[in-house]
């Protein structure tokens, strides 16, 4: 019996892709299948994945046009036969014993899904940096479900720290957002996935090595700017489909949105950021007028600047932003006032692991 399947999807990735297939069949949990998904790549990706399958029964090759990174996702999920699923991108490599501690967490816990915490690296540096996943040490080691803590959907964004279970996939048909050439296509499995897990466990250690150094970032491209709105989009009609998931989750959606697009807009070019900014403001603004946007969860500093985008959007600069984070910056007194004791010593915790 496959116990998990990692779906590797693969796109011009000749630099990386060795020490992640390395990576993957060297798991101590050895009842895995590897699907490599070749997402039309024009380098040499395919011919090291036929060198590693000519030595390794497990790894299957699906070799496609390209469509993207969701399409390429999706394709390696619908052939996937393993009772848990995982994710592992081609310029990024994971622990040999990633797989067994997080199978056997998940059998232990009857859980939809296992996420553990992870390493940032480049390779020209040999420090790694540990990323603790939860805002709080707290919620480490605890089933959870987005349905009794809405906080979750504030634990950082990745889809491929974790396992899933793959019944709990198909039979909420879960799956990524495909629009070709698209990028962040894995903000909108993260969203379906957490809002619909019923039992979720986040383990305190790292195994998963996430690259900080591949050059073939889209965040230059100007057709990819919006990508992230594109894919807000394919949220909301997801929520949309169910009225009790709306109203569960309108809250969590704002907030999430508001967190990745600050996160794009202070990333993407200069000549960039107005036009994302408006785009921003006009979505902004149409859900102020739907009165979505009351008490979602953001901090004074959060809610400072939204405003600003709502009402001033031209006025805003990263200078601005930076100075509003500084000047509003919660203080520890702050957190225990409004999340108590226990709380704010777990998340001083998490501050202090990330270090």
């Amino acid at each position: 019996m496959v116990k998990v399947s990692i779906v590797v999807p693969i796109y011009n990735s000749e630099p990386y892709l060795s020490q992640c297939l390395n990576s993957a069949i060297s798991q101590t949990l050895k009842e895995i299948e590897i699907i490599c998904v070749n997402d039309g790549s024009s380098d040499n990706s395919l011919n090291i994945v036929e060198r590693f399958a000519q030595n390794d029964s497990r790894i299957k090759i699906i070799n496609k046009k390209n469509g993207g990174y969701g399409k390429a996702v999706n394709t390696g999920m619908s052939v996937a036969c393993g009772e848990y699923v995982s994710i592992l991108e081609s310029d990024d490599f994971i622990s040999k014993n990633m797989l067994e501690y997080l199978y056997k967490t998940a059998k232990k816990y009857d859980v939809d899904i296992v996420k553990s915490d992870y390493y940032e690296f480049s390779s020209n540096n040999i420090k790694k940096i540990y990323k603790p996943v939860p805002t709080s040490a707290v919620y480490y080691n605890k089933v959870l479900s987005s349905i009794d803590n809405d906080e979750i959907f504030d634990f950082k964004m990745n889809t491929w720290t974790g396992i899933y279970r793959r019944s709990f996939l198909e039979e909420n048909k879960i799956f990524h957002n495909e629009t070709n050439g698209a990028s962040y296509q894995d903000n909108g499995f993260w969203f379906q996935t957490i809002a619909l897990a019923k039992r979720v466990i986040f383990v305190k250690k790292a195994f998963y090595h996430y690259r900080q150094d591949n050059p073939n970032s889209s965040i230059n491209s100007k057709e990819k700017v919006f990508c992230m709105c594109d894919e807000y989009d394919f949220i909301r009609d997801f929520l949309e489909r169910d009225n009790e998931l709306l109203k569960r989750c309108t809250k969590a959606y704002h907030r999430a949105r508001f967190y990745n697009y600050f996160y794009s807009y202070q990333r993407v070019s200069e000549q960039y950021k107005m036009d994302f900014l408006m785009k921003f403001h006009s979505q902004l603004l149409e859900a102020h007028k739907n009165g979505e946007l009351e008490e979602i969860g953001l901090t004074r500093a959060q809610t400072h600047i939204m405003e600003l985008i709502l009402k001033e959007p031209e006025s805003l600069s990263l200078e601005k932003t930076e100075e509003i984070l500084e000047k509003e910056k919660m203080t520890i007194f702050d957190w225990i006032k409004e999340r108590g004791l226990r709380y704010t010593l777990g998340k001083i915790r998490i501050k202090l692991k990330g270090k």
